[in-house]
C-alpha cells in the first residue's frame, strides 16, 4: 500500500487527485492540504510514501518546500507550468504531471512509484544488498561494499570500498531501517558503520578503513556489546 498526501492551493486540483486515487486499490490518500504550514507539520511528523505536490503556490515554491522537509518521501510534482520540469527532476522527483492531466497519465506516474516501492521492499528482504535511489537511478549496492554511511544535511553519502561515493536524498533513520541491524549500527548522529569493518576502537573513535569515525556516547555501548 502506498500511503500518500497531496498539497495544492486549489481545492479542485485536490479533488481530481482524490478521485484518481479512489480508483486505485494500492493507494491510500491519507490527507489533502491547501495550507502549506499544516502540510509541512504533518509531513515532518509522519512518514508517508508519496507526496503529490503543486509547484506554484502563493507562499513557498513547491520545490523549495520539498527540499525543506525533514522526513523525505517520494514526490510527484503537479503544475500548470512546464518550465519547472527540469528543476523538479533535479530533486529526484518520481514524475512531473502537467495540469490538466488524465487518469491514464496519473496512473503512469503512480505505477513508477509502485514499481520503485516494490523494488525497495525487495531490497529490505535481501540481506546482501541495499537498494536506494540517487541521481535519478536505482542503485543495488552490495552490503559487503559499504564502508560507512555519512549524513550530509538532507542527504546521505554512502562510501564504498572502491572509493566510490553515492549521494542520495534520505534520512539516516530511513537508511538504517533498510539495513540488517545485526550488521550495521549507528556510531554517531552523522555516521552508520558496518560492524565487521571496524578495525579498532580507541577512546571515543572507531577506525573504519581509512576513516576515523567519532563514537557518540549513546551509541558506543551498543557497538561494544555487538562486537
Amino acid at each position: 500500500m502506498i500511503r500518500a498526501v497531496a498539497l495544492d492551493d486549489e481545492e479542485l486540483a485536490l479533488e481530481v487527485i482524490q478521485a484518481y486515487c479512489g480508483q486505485l486499490t494500492y493507494i491510500d490518500l491519507l490527507h489533502t492540504f491547501t495550507e502549506q504550514g499544516k502540510a509541512i507539520r504533518y509531513l515532518n511528523k509522519f512518514e508517508v510514501d508519496l507526496l503529490f505536490l503543486d509547484i506554484r503556490m502563493p507562499e513557498l515554491n513547491g520545490i523549495d518546500l520539498y527540499k525543506s522537509l525533514k522526513n523525505k518521501t517520494k514526490v510527484i510534482f503537479t503544475t500548470a507550468y512546464d518550465h519547472y520540469a527540469v528543476e523538479g527532476f533535479n530533486v529526484s522527483a518520481i514524475d512531473y504531471l502537467l495540469k490538466p492531466f488524465s487518469f491514464e497519465r496519473f496512473l503512469q506516474a503512480v505505477e513508477k512509484v509502485k514499481a520503485q516501492q516494490e523494488l525497495e521492499l525487495g531490497g529490505n528482504n535481501d540481506k546482501s544488498h541495499l537498494t536506494i535511489r540517487a541521481d535519478l537511478k536505482l542503485y543495488h549496492i552490495a552490503l559487503e561494499e559499504i564502508l560507512l554511511i555519512e549524513a550530509m544535511d538532507d542527504y546521505v553519502q554512502i562510501h564504498l570500498e572502491n572509493g566510490q561515493k553515492i549521494v542520495a536524498r534520505s534520512t539516516m533513520k530511513s537508511i538504517l531501517e533498510k539495513l540488517p541491524p545485526t550488521q550495521f549500527l549507528r556510531a554517531h548522529r552523522s555516521y552508520i558503520i558496518p560492524l565487521k569493518k571496524i578495525g579498532s576502537i580507541f577512546r571515543d573513535t572507531a577506525k573504519v578503513g581509512d576513516f576515523t569515525v567519532p563514537l557518540g556516547k549513546s551509541y558506543k555501548a551498543k557497538i561494544l556489546k555487538n562486537l
